[in-house]
């Protein structure tokens, strides 16, 4: 790995809703707290020195919630970049309870969402939030009544952008009729393909995919993806990672990590090119699986 062209900017650009335009290779904060996606991280310099080597390698995209920790990674984000760098964009969430590690409970009610986003705004010490993006639908909540909050915040001025996590297309669709929506981050992978259909959807509207948990079911891949890997002396990782930015233009991969040693690794993806082939092989191992 040459760290002297270690640079997010090597994926190219996306724009997020024709303001924003930001490195198609970002940062996901979730991992920087603690054990369970709780607490404080055992190591709160190391947290603290991964986000400032992140800006360092031009990453200008970093994703965040205000349920991880709950609360610590965006606290740990102002701490270590506040005053933020000019075009970083810094995204956070908003609709879930934390009651304990590894524990998440649903509030998406409009008192709930208000309540976070002023919350958000305190701890990442800004008067507006570039994308604020509903975590998930809850299920016991009104959709329409939870985006129709969003949409007064945006007009508030408290939220530029908006966008969706962990939803179908028929989630998008009713979003887009109240507010626009620029960003959509569900879970997905060359090997965890099943919101495909919704890729699709947004790159045939302009609209932002952040895929989480980039490697998916990758083990399902064994000595392919390790074959690749060693073709181009990467790692896995860095492999999955390149394909997702080949998979579509829309494509924002935010991979995560509390190890400075892992954050460059996965930056170093933003300059791996992957042959046809190899990208073709990895496109059919959903198929491969699903025959077994």
């Amino acid at each position: 790995m040459n760290k002297k062209n270690l640079s997010a900017s090597l994926a190219g650009d996306i724009s997020l809703g024709g303001e924003l335009s930001v490195h198609r290779l970002g940062f996901g904060a979730m991992r920087l707290t603690g054990e369970g996606i709780w607490g404080l991280p055992k190591d709160r310099k190391g947290a603290l020195a991964v986000l400032r080597r992140a800006v360092e390698l031009d990453v200008n995209f970093i994703d965040t919630a205000d349920s991880y920790g709950p609360y610590v990674s965006e606290e740990l984000i102002a701490e270590a970049l506040f005053p933020y760098p000019a075009g970083l964009v810094i995204a956070t969430k908003g609709g879930w309870n934390r009651p304990g590690p590894n524990q998440w409970t649903h509030d998406a009610t409009p008192a709930h969402l208000r309540k976070a986003v002023e919350g958000s705004l305190k701890r990442l010490r800004v008067n507006r939030i570039d994308v604020y993006q509903l975590h998930i639908p809850d299920p016991v909540v009104s959709f329409e009544a939870s985006m129709e909050t969003l949409a007064q915040l945006r007009n508030e001025g408290k939220i530029r952008l908006i966008g969706l996590s962990n939803v179908t297309q028929e989630h998008i669709e009713r979003a887009r009729k109240i507010v626009p929506i620029v960003s959509v981050q569900n879970r997905y992978s060359f090997a965890d393909r099943e919101w495909d259909y919704v890729v699709t959807y947004c790159e045939r509207n302009g609209i932002g995919f952040i895929p989480w948990f980039p490697l998916g079911a990758g083990k399902v891949a064994g000595d392919l993806l390790e074959r690749i890997a060693r073709a181009h002396q990467a790692t896995p990782m860095q492999v999955a990672l390149a394909w997702l930015l080949r998979r579509s233009p829309i494509m924002l991969p935010i991979p995560g990590t509390s190890s400075i040693e892992h954050l460059e690794q996965n930056v170093a993806a933003a300059s791996l090119r992957l042959r046809d082939e190899e990208y073709q092989k990895l496109f059919a191992v959903p198929a491969m699986v699903a025959s077994r």
